[in-house]
């Protein structure tokens, strides 16, 4: 059995194919409710999924991966079915379905999941809500397919809106995803009321020193940002140019933001640097040694 989430993803996706094909399914996007309770039966007989559900769970609360009380043996998914989007639900499912295959016999009583958890991808500060992650990624959204859909295309709030229709996951899941793949000077901000969450610099970016130290230290948005002035939804998403000094580091910023009132008042910012970083000697605000801290990273171990 694979003992890794992209082990286990790739071993799924193996055979997603010949079984949506024969239930009549879509390969996009994954039904992640129908697939869980056959494949678990198929690799753990002696202990399948035979419950996906949605229950009104504490605020905060995602999901779950708990034993059924009344068939010992058995499992249950449970996402919170207060949450409207099909997005964050699906990707949950597929979340708490990592748990299932990689941390199961580690955690007999079942785990409960956090929207903090969801958004948890350092391996280093919390192993196993990064892992489930990595599998949910990599399920949903298979490298192979993933490259296809964006070769070629202009990067955009509009790309990662039909990334996300694709994939039935949210748009966060699907930004994320292309900053682990793109050579782009990138960088996700996460606000909620006016302040910022988190955040997480691509590869290129942060090999020129830029990155939020957010979760330790309270930030709040930049003032001239599209995220803290609130703009109307059609200029948020379209873009702005805005000059150096704005967001971090001395250079001009492309700032796509898309805002979610309904979701404590929360705003997704994608920040686009230019290609190629200025001069050494025109960076004398960066960090000599650029380490991202546990918080800002997105997953410490990545592959592809």
């Amino acid at each position: 059995m694979p003992t890794t989430p992209q082990g286990w993803a790739a071993k799924l996706t193996k055979i997603l194919p010949i079984y949506q094909a024969a239930h009549g399914m879509p390969r996009f996007p994954i039904d992640v409710a129908s697939i869980a309770k056959d494949f678990s039966r198929q690799y753990f007989p002696d202990a399948p999924i035979t419950e996906v559900d949605g229950l009104e769970l504490s605020k905060g609360v995602e999901g779950m991966l708990m034993p059924v009380p009344e068939h010992p043996g058995e499992w249950g998914i449970i996402y919170n079915k207060t949450i409207r989007s099909q997005g964050r639900r699906n990707f949950t499912l597929a979340h708490e379905l990592g748990h299932y295959f990689l941390h199961r016999p580690s955690h007999p009583g079942g785990l409960t999941c956090t929207n903090r958890n969801m958004s948890d991808w350092d391996a280093g500060r919390n192993r196993i809500e990064a892992e489930a992650n990595t599998f949910a990624s990599y399920l949903l959204m298979p490298f192979d397919d993933f490259r296809e859909q964006i070769k070629g295309r202009g990067v955009d709030l509009d790309l990662m809106t039909g990334l996300a229709d694709r994939y039935a996951v949210s748009m966060t899941a699907a930004i994320l995803k292309w900053m682990t793949i793109t050579d782009k000077r990138a960088m996700i901000v996460v606000g909620k009321e006016g302040f910022i969450d988190w955040a997480w610099s691509s590869e290129p970016l942060l090999k020129s020193g830029i990155f939020y130290r957010a979760r330790q230290t309270v930030i709040e948005l930049p003032p001239a940002s599209l995220a803290a002035l609130e703009v109307d939804a059609d200029e948020g998403r379209h873009g702005h140019d805005h000059p150096a000094g704005v967001w971090p580091g001395s250079e001009p910023v492309r700032e796509m933001t898309v805002f979610s009132p309904s979701n404590d008042l929360m705003t997704i910012s994608l920040l686009l640097y230019p290609d190629h970083a200025p001069s050494r000697w025109d960076t004398s605000d960066f960090e000599e040694e650029p380490i991202r801290d546990s918080y800002d990273r997105f997953m410490s171990n990545r592959t592809g």
